[in-house]
């Protein structure tokens, strides 16, 4: 079930989300060659309690994992698409490598979620070129959350963007809902047909995030039970803000 937020709930969500966007972005000006994963989850851990809020992934559980997520920041590295543990066996980032930081945070009682995608050094043309794109998608995809289009408006700006590009949407990972919880009703999708699924009504706030490869769509879970990786080893991108849905029109939280 939807749960619409009111007004109140926005303003606040704007407060958590500001507080988000500052841990994001400090946290992304330490990613260089030399650094290890575990070191932009200490800082960003440390960032989210020294401005009042707590890290909303920190041992988050839910139906079909076998373990709570066990850091504060979700960190990836080239193939890794989502929920990259930054803390267990740490990872040197190197020159050449694409990183995708994601990161959630309860302020006064309320979730925020975003994440980006950073290029270190020399990459190829085609990374910069997904990374490029990834952005652009989730400003075409805001762009459509207004009051009486629907979700699969969402999925297909997304789609659109990434078929362009020449880009595959990598399947099974959605953005949420969220607000109350790390993730609420409705599922988000990267794909979708406009003017099709939940109606999109003022105080609806969802996390829109974005995903492409620069190969294949399928994925693979790894032995830690958490990442998600490319199957074919391609390198991936994600960008994700928080959104509300207002009568002006969309928000953006973080």
């Amino acid at each position: 079930m939807i749960r619409l937020k009111t007004k109140e709930d926005i303003e606040r969500l704007k407060i958590g989300g500001n507080k988000l966007s500052e841990v994001l972005q400090e946290t992304a000006k330490l990613i260089k060659p030399g650094i290890l994963t575990s070191d932009l989850n200490d800082f960003a851990h440390k960032k989210i309690i020294e401005l009042g809020g707590k890290p909303s992934f920190l041992n988050y559980s839910t139906t079909g994992v076998s373990r709570p997520y066990p850091a504060s920041l979700c960190v990836c590295l080239n193939d890794e698409i989502v929920h990259g543990i930054p803390n267990e066996d740490p990872k040197n980032i190197n020159d050449g490598d694409i990183v995708t930081i994601d990161a959630g945070l309860i302020y006064d009682g309320l979730f925020t979620d975003s994440a980006l995608t950073v290029i270190v050094g020399d990459v190829p043309k085609e990374a910069k070129e997904l990374v490029k794109r990834t952005r652009e998608a989730l400003q075409a995809a805001i762009k459509v959350c207004r009051v009486g289009n629907h979700i699969g408006d969402i999925g297909a700006a997304v789609q659109k963007i990434g078929q362009k590009s020449g880009f595959s949407v990598v399947e099974g990972l959605t953005g949420h809902g969220v607000g109350y919880a790390v993730h609420e009703d409705p599922y988000v999708p990267n794909e979708g047909q406009a003017g099709k699924g939940e109606l999109i009504e003022e105080g609806l706030v969802i996390a829109i995030e974005p995903m492409f490869s620069l190969g294949g769509s399928e994925i693979l879970l790894d032995k830690d039970g958490w990442t998600y990786k490319t199957r074919d080893g391609s390198l991936s991108a994600q960008f994700e803000h928080t959104i509300a849905v207002t009568k002006d029109g969309p928000v953006v939280l973080t």
